[in-house]
């Protein structure tokens, strides 16, 4: 059975290093051991061999379609950070790695996804969760490569209401913020007000609109939201809010575009999700939105597999945190030269 990343990490640092330390860099060369130190160039999978790839089709700039509509000709064209980094994966000489896409327009569990025939890896903008790691039963179904992108939830709003709005605990009742459910985005959002408790119980009077209904949390496990799941009475929710608490009321879309158009029509005060889509958004906008806040915990982003698939995982890992030299090069480096992936790809040493 192969050790766990982090077990193989311990035994190499245990075991290997101090034979390192005794040979010197001349004994490394002769022994044949440095290349592999720089850079695993062992194939992923056997030759022939294409892998179906799961995309989400809608979370510009980290991963989208070219056309977003369902059935549309450029439906199944992947743009984005992701698709960039996946090009480079299949350029990597000796990787033996080639990609199938397809895209995914819902985003609710997409990465349980990867636990079906139909996909072998599935991406998006994933934000890696030990929680996202099992399915409805609590059986572990899902892991992840490492990670590849960092992420950072917040806030963005019209641009005069910035310091209005600098701290979460400034939301009161008077304040109309979009999210979309199922998110990180909203599950933070929800933390950082006190609508629920870090573990996402809801705090207990919190109001809920549904489409069969209002709902009222009593503060019990039996009403759940985390970015993982939520508790099926919640299912559909338009709004949420605690008016005996005066928090903010939380105004739930469809898409990203319409909760953008609501906050530059001031239907919505602000929205929250991921950093970087909220700056693409804020530059987008010719200044009119800007970031109010930014949320202190980091999250990092990976690929999902089924469990199973711990070797491919393992493997996609190595040549990810080459392409991003262990994530010193990410989003931002990206985004000055879309061409760093494959520059790096094409420095992959040849053994």
């Amino acid at each position: 059975m192969p050790l766990p990343v982090g077990q193989v990490a311990h035994r190499c640092q245990h075991q290997v290093l101090p034979h390192l330390l005794t040979l010197g860099l001349a004994g490394i060369i002769n022994m044949g051991w440095w290349q592999p130190v720089l850079a695993d160039h062992r194939p992923c999978t056997p030759p022939g061999t294409v892998l179906n790839v799961g995309f989400f089709a809608d979370f510009r700039p980290v991963s989208h379609s070219a056309d977003p509509r369902p059935g549309s000709p450029a439906f199944h064209q992947h743009r984005g950070y992701e698709a960039d980094l996946l090009d480079a994966l299949e350029a990597m000489d000796g990787a033996g790695l080639t990609f199938s896409r397809r895209a995914i327009g819902d985003w609710p569990g997409i990465w349980l996804r990867a636990a079906e025939p139909e996909f072998d890896i599935v991406g998006g903008g994933i934000t890696i969760l030990d929680s996202r790691t099992r399915n409805a039963a609590g059986d572990t179904v899902i892991i992840f490569t490492s990670g590849h992108i960092t992420f950072r939830q917040s806030l963005l709003v019209r641009a005069a209401d910035v310091e209005r709005f600098s701290r979460y605990d400034r939301l009161d009742g008077t304040v109309r913020i979009g999210a979309l459910a199922g998110t990180t985005g909203e599950y933070r959002l929800l933390a950082l007000t006190g609508l629920a408790r870090p573990n996402g119980r809801l705090a207990k009077g919190v109001h809920v609109e549904t489409p069969r209904g209002l709902v009222v949390a009593d503060g019990s496990d039996d009403w759940l939201i985390t970015a993982s799941r939520s508790s099926p009475a919640l299912a559909g929710r338009t709004k949420l809010s605690n008016p005996s608490d005066d928090k903010p009321e939380i105004i739930y879309g469809t898409d990203e575009l319409q909760l953008l158009a609501m906050v530059s029509d001031g239907s919505l005060d602000g929205i929250a999700r991921g950093e970087i889509g909220n700056r693409d958004a804020s530059h987008g906008s010719g200044g009119r939105l800007a970031i109010s806040v930014l949320d202190s915990a980091k999250e990092l982003g990976g690929f999902a597999l089924d469990h199973d698939n711990t070797a491919l995982a393992a493997c996609l890992s190595r040549k990810l945190d080459w392409l991003t030299d262990r994530r010193r090069i990410g989003y931002s480096q990206w985004r000055a030269d879309p061409e760093v992936f494959m520059k790096r790809a094409m420095e992959h040493p040849e053994f």
